[in-house]
């Protein structure tokens, strides 16, 4: 009983936070173009600034989030969990103040450095939580679970979005975000993480030199320690064949979501000149399809099928929607690619629970920062990749009249995570 009463707060937790997130995505297009190029339907320098501030995230996050996991195996993932929700709040506070050209460049510029830190931690540190409290044969269906709690947000958000005016969403938003660091700290209990019960992969110590120093207690652990070096996350995915693979997937996987997030609305806008109560039904549509298959397909196929093939699965069915996107011939097959959804999700809880596998209970949250942070470089190159190509395609200046072109390029790259994937085996549970 304990056990799901820790997981019942932490599901609240994470759908008022990403309610908070995800309310204001539709518009945040709108924003954009309204303060850098007023009255255009298409402005490449939002799509450049979106690709910097990507690109700037990306690096920050590839050193903190393994550092924020590794300091959460040690003092907590409740302790953790309240920076990046704090800073979160703070950019959209911002826009629930003003639009003008001047809030939007405050806004730009905090939301850059904040989500050094929030970017992809809160949804990590959760992953690690799970784990402390749930038995490894049952982590498949609870990290599906979780991603459709996040679902289920994207949709309440989104569906939130088509009522309220735009300076009323961003402060509904602020609120939001404000309620569940609340929740979280007042509510939410702490994991218990008992270092006696296991042996770190990545220490090379033995284990009675970790048990010594343990009994004396002039020997406290100092927090610039925390950070795992480039030789520890290599001993990591020395240690394992399938983390690595994983590991290859995830980096792959998220260089194409990335690609596709920063590109598909302006690319939408330009093609079809969606606003954001389009942006808003195209979404629910798909927070929707997400939703069903992580509660409920997700649980009954992820045993049956494995995670392995289940991954793959996810992956193939990412690749596709991408394409459809790409070859839109009028509005309506946006709609339909989103539907797709219903199977695409199912790669991310996977890759996150055949991670969580490879490690000992005292390295869950090293593990998924590891990867959250393997992840997170395709912030980097992904900007660098994507958004000269997509800025290019959708001006006047195109080579050839084919405004999808990134998009193709960039489920070009999904495919290799689905190439991947396809070598990872998953030995059976014990």
């Amino acid at each position: 009983m304990g056990e799901l009463s820790s997981l019942r707060h932490l599901y609240f937790t994470i759908f008022f936070h990403c309610f908070s997130i995800f309310m204001v995505i539709p518009l945040i297009p709108d924003v954009t173009m309204s303060a850098l190029c007023p009255g255009k339907s298409q402005c490449a320098l939002a799509i450049y600034l979106t690709g910097l501030q990507q690109a700037i995230t990306g690096l920050g996050s590839f050193v903190m989030m393994p550092l924020m996991g590794n300091l959460s195996d040690k003092y907590g993932r409740k302790a953790l969990l309240t920076l990046p929700m704090i800073l979160t709040i703070i950019p959209l506070a911002i826009l629930a103040c003003s639009r003008t050209r001047n809030f939007f460049y405050a806004y730009y510029v905090l939301k850059t450095v904040t989500a050094i830190f929030c970017e992809g931690s809160v949804h990590s540190l959760a992953l690690a939580y799970v784990a402390d409290n749930v038995p490894e044969r049952r982590r498949a269906s609870a990290f599906g679970i979780l991603s459709g709690i996040g679902s289920c947000a994207f949709v309440c958000g989104n569906l939130s979005t088509r009522f309220l005016s735009t300076s009323s969403t961003f402060q509904v938003s602020a609120s939001m975000a404000i309620a569940s660091t609340v929740y979280m700290r007042v509510l939410l209990p702490d994991s218990i993480i008992d270092e006696n019960l296991c042996t770190p992969i990545m220490s090379t110590e033995k284990v009675e030199s970790v048990t010594d120093s343990r009994e004396d207690p002039a020997r406290k652990p100092q927090m610039f320690k925390t950070l795992p070096s480039m030789e520890d996350v290599l001993v990591l995915l020395k240690s394992s064949l399938v983390f690595t693979q994983a590991a290859i997937v995830s980096f792959f996987s998220s260089l194409a979501d990335v690609g596709l997030h920063a590109s598909l609305l302006y690319y939408l806008k330009a093609r079809f000149h969606f606003n954001k109560d389009q942006f808003a039904d195209l979404m629910v549509i798909s927070g929707i399809a997400g939703t069903i298959s992580q509660m409920l397909l997700m649980p009954v196929l992820a045993p049956a099928i494995g995670e392995d093939r289940l991954l793959s699965i996810g992956l193939l069915f990412a690749s596709a929607h991408m394409f459809l996107y790409s070859v839109a011939w009028s509005f309506w097959v946006p709609y339909v690619a989103a539907m797709l959804s219903i199977f695409f999700d199912f790669s991310q809880p996977c890759i996150r629970s055949i991670v969580s596998r490879q490690v000992g209970s005292c390295e869950q949250g090293k593990a998924q920062g590891i990867i959250t942070g393997i992840g997170s470089f395709a912030y980097v190159i992904s900007p660098l990749a994507f958004s000269p190509l997509t800025a290019l395609f959708l001006s006047e200046r195109a080579p050839f009249n084919f405004p999808g072109f990134s998009i193709m390029c960039i489920a070009f790259a999904s495919m290799i995570a689905f190439a991947q994937s396809l070598f990872v085996r998953v030995a059976p549970q014990i």
